[in-house]
């Protein structure tokens, strides 16, 4: 009997010290890794605070958060507290997936679908690692099932490790709780140099895709917590155009397959974007986060078109691929894949659309913002100029769309162009009238609607008088007095030296143009009115300003004119 007792007795301690043991290993927390690994995925790849930080925003997406704050804190110790609501971990996640380094989670974890339907941004496992770019300690609490776990990461701790394995310091184990879930991380940093919210939030809004489902904020000491805004990141810029993706295929020679899966924005700026702001070209997002930074796909648009082009594109197939073409660091793809070398090619066509419809757009409102700021119709102005149309159209469409000039001093340049260089034809012709005519007609040239017909009939007038007093003709019929001051033979005036058949034939040819314009003008003008020679399509503006021309010529030849002797 005392035997029995004595085995039962020894047989009770075995088992307890096993259940000891086990219990042990089931409450211990167990990394394992490779201290290069982390010196190279971690430390030496990861040292400013955006990265990391867009580490463990991705790490609460994944977790289905849909509330994630951020909080900078330098009262005392620097530390960086990320906190969110997703669904936690439990002490066999923290063992099994967390403390994993390079875990494959998409293809243990159903193609990583989370349980809301998110597809996941996280695969290789090791994003954890940035933690440590810039935090010497790193403690994670997190609850899940009303279970609370706390545990301690030291960087030195892990360093001094042996043999790859490394034992996280507990500080909570499985204690009940209020919460069903959530996650807080809290990295003790070393950094020196204060903190910039407003900084910190702009670059994470280059890296993230925000919507209603998942909002992320920020807040440095006791300040206000700051809902990071997706357009945050273009705060500096003043938007001019944009264009929506997907866009038409007819727009786009080159097809492709997921092109009506890409989604976006891709927007041009009404001045030229600054190089630090990083924005210039197109970001490509997949799942919501960064996986290209800006990039112009083209290797034939002008640099001067870049600078003004920015924009974002969603394309989540990139994520679906059983190949990973995505960089550790999700900050570029691996463009020789035949899917990305594809989406490469047509999006080179879609910025060869854009540059061309930016162009045309752009010269528009160039165009309107120069009338109403000059006052200037360029239409008019154009077609008013004959033959230097095409050159003149050059000049301004080169000042309006390509250069660097505000639209105000664009308008002061132009203004220049149109009132010293090249004026409209009307103001152009009247530049060169003979002075006298010039100062006549003035004022009918200024006139709006401006009054060629008027102009022209005072510059006959003023013709024929300065011809009937130079003349001394007594002549009272205007056409006689035409042929007795200038006849080839007999003639009152000479307006040649009438010495060969060439100079004769221009005093005779003189003396026809000037009765010409008293019968063919001046004597219809005064016998009908404007309307109605308008009407009968007798004479157009463009005639006037002709007839003008042929004045301005006939008083020039009067200005030398001599007495026959």
């Amino acid at each position: 009997m005392l035997y029995r007792l004595n085995l039962l007795e020894y047989t009770q301690t075995v088992l307890l010290s096993i259940l000891k043991k086990i219990m042990s290993e089931q409450n211990k927390l167990q990394m394992s890794f490779d201290p290069n690994t982390i010196e190279h995925l971690g430390v030496r790849m990861y040292s400013t605070l955006p990265p990391v930080m867009a580490e463990l925003i991705a790490n609460a997406y994944d977790a289905d958060a849909e509330l994630v704050e951020i909080e900078l804190l330098n009262n005392g110790e620097k530390k960086v507290i990320v906190r969110d609501d997703g669904f936690g971990m439990s002490f066999e996640d923290i063992n099994s997936k967390f403390l994993r380094i390079g875990r494959p989670r998409r293809q243990e974890e159903n193609g990583n679908v989370t349980p809301k339907g998110r597809k996941a941004i996280g695969k290789k496992g090791i994003g954890k690692l940035s933690f440590f770019g810039i935090a010497n300690k790193i403690i994670v609490s997190t609850k899940k099932e009303k279970k609370w776990n706390v545990f301690e990461l030291d960087w030195e701790s892990i360093k001094k490790s042996s043999g790859g394995n490394y034992s996280p310091r507990i500080i909570k184990y499985n204690e009940e709780c209020k919460d069903d879930s959530g996650t807080e991380i809290i990295l003790e940093i070393g950094r020196k140099s204060d903190f910039d919210p407003h900084k910190i939030a702009k670059s994470l809004s280059k890296i993230f895709i925000f919507d209603k489902d998942f909002k992320v904020s920020i807040k440095h000491n006791n300040g206000e917590q700051v809902v990071i805004e997706n357009n945050l990141k273009y705060e500096d810029i003043e938007k001019q155009f944009e264009w929506n993706f997907p866009i038409k295929d007819d727009l786009v020679e080159k097809k492709f397959k997921n092109s009506k899966n890409i989604k976006g924005v891709i927007v041009t700026t009404k001045k030229p974007i600054t190089p630090n702001t990083n924005l210039r070209g197109i970001t490509l997002f997949s799942r919501n986060k960064l996986v290209n930074l800006p990039e112009y796909f083209s290797s034939s648009a002008s640099s001067h078109f870049f600078s003004y082009l920015t924009g974002w594109l969603e394309v989540d197939f990139i994520d679906d691929l059983t190949e990973d073409v995505i960089s550790t660091n999700r900050q570029s793809l691996n463009w020789n894949h035949p899917v990305t070398q594809n989406l490469g090619e047509y999006l080179e066509e879609a910025i060869k659309y854009i540059q061309k419809d930016w162009r045309d757009k752009r010269s528009y409102e160039a165009q309107k913002d120069i009338e109403e700021k000059t006052g200037i119709d360029l239409n008019k102005w154009y077609s008013s100029v004959g033959n230097l149309k095409n050159s003149l159209k050059t000049v301004i469409e080169t000042i309006a769309k390509d250069s660097e000039l505000t639209t105000e001093k664009q308008g002061k340049v132009i203004k220049t162009i149109h009132e010293e260089f090249v004026p409209e034809y009307p103001f152009y012709h009247w530049r060169h009238l003979h002075p006298e005519i010039r100062e006549a007609v003035r004022s009918y040239y200024e006139n709006e609607p401006p009054q060629y017909f008027e102009a022209a009939i005072e510059a006959v007038k003023l013709y024929i008088e300065a011809v009937r007093k130079k003349s001394s003709s007594t002549q009272l019929s205007e056409f006689s007095m035409m042929a007795e001051a200038f006849s080839q033979k007999t003639g009152l005036l000479l307006v040649t030296d009438n010495s060969d058949i060439t100079e004769k034939n221009i005093q005779e040819g003189h003396g026809l143009f000037s009765q010409g314009a008293v019968m063919g003008f001046r004597n219809p003008t005064a016998h009908s009115s404007i309307s109605s020679l308008v009407k009968k399509g007798l004479f157009t503006e463009k005639d006037c300003l002709d007839i003008l021309s042929l004045i301005s010529h006939l008083f020039y030849r009067l200005d030398n004119a001599k007495k026959r002797i």
